[in-house]
């Protein structure tokens, strides 16, 4: 037990598992980055160079994009850094500022997803007034999606860091917010109650919004079938596959984080932790590459003249 004065550090007991290993570890992280780095700004910068692509659609995919460098960026360096150090313990102040990129990160993306949600609502339910409309809005909603995130966790944050600790042994390889008000030794009631009630106002606007989109996309369609509306609703798809992918890895998070798992294996866990910080920023760029015609384009375009040189 320590002091309350003496806890200044964190152990990341995570990083055990990879002793053996560590540098097949830090080849496939290292690998991983540099992939979605790569992928994410390629994506971007095919979107800022055509004028072509300067729509709602595009922009808020864009969104997503930087959100996962940021995600990415939250986690790997640190995690590179931490796979080759002889140490696993990082300053509280590195620790507390991980958790609220992580978590700011978790946020943001669902957040863009439900206003792509929106977009897609708006181009399909009111494809006449579509770009009128959308195009006064979007800025709005992007201003919407990072400055909401950002403090709506300010509050609990603000909650965590005025915790003294007397514990300081974390069992994952990052930190998180309710991973690091477990270690405190004061009352935490309150952190508590504000967290599970935060839980709502993370998710419940998004999801709600998420919902009565498809809700009316389906309504709309289905009342009105026809090729136009079969076509538009095709462009729902990349949007609802990302959708997916950020559950998937929500649940896990969860399962991993929260459940019994003493039967899993060491790469088992790991998988499940890093899975919605590492494959929705992964993933995203190759959903909407290959399923978008105009970016697909656009990437054939740029490979074949690089192949051509």
């Amino acid at each position: 037990m320590f002091n309350l004065s003496e806890v200044t550090s964190i152990y990341l007991v995570g990083y055990y598992g990879m002793e053996k290993s560590k540098e097949w570890y830090f080849a496939l992280f290292f690998i991983t980055y540099l992939v979605i780095i790569m992928e994410n700004v390629m994506l971007i910068g095919i979107v800022c160079a055509d004028k072509s692509l300067h729509e709602p659609m595009y922009i808020l995919m864009c969104n997503l994009a930087v959100n996962g460098l940021y995600g990415a960026t939250a986690l790997l360096p640190a995690l590179l850094s931490n796979v080759l150090s002889h140490s696993r313990e990082i300053s509280l102040a590195l620790c507390q500022t991980q958790l609220y990129a992580i978590h700011t990160y978790a946020i943001t993306e669902f957040t863009i997803l439900a206003a792509m949600s929106y977009d897609r609502y708006m181009a399909i339910c009111f494809p006449l007034t579509y770009h009128t409309i959308m195009s006064k809005r979007v800025f709005k909603l992007i201003i919407l999606t990072w400055v909401y995130p950002l403090v709506a966790f300010f509050l609990v944050f603000a909650l965590t860091i005025r915790l003294k600790f007397c514990k300081k042994t974390i069992d994952k390889v990052y930190c998180l917010n309710y991973l690091l008000v477990q270690l405190s030794c004061t009352n935490t009631a309150a952190e508590n109650i504000v967290g599970l009630l935060s839980v709502a106002l993370y998710t419940g606007p998004q999801l709600i919004m998420v919902i009565y989109s498809y809700v009316h996309i389906l309504r709309i369609c289905i009342k009105t079938f026809s090729k136009s509306k079969l076509k538009a609703l095709r462009t729902c798809i990349p949007h609802l596959l990302s959708l997916s992918n950020y559950s998937v890895g929500c649940f896990f998070e969860i399962a991993q984080g929260r459940l019994n798992n003493a039967s899993l294996s060491y790469q088992t866990k790991l998988f499940l932790a890093l899975y919605f910080l590492i494959f929705p920023p992964i993933l995203n760029p190759v959903i909407y590459g290959l399923s978008i015609q105009v970016i697909r384009v656009k990437l054939i375009h740029i490979f074949s003249r690089k192949l051509q040189r």
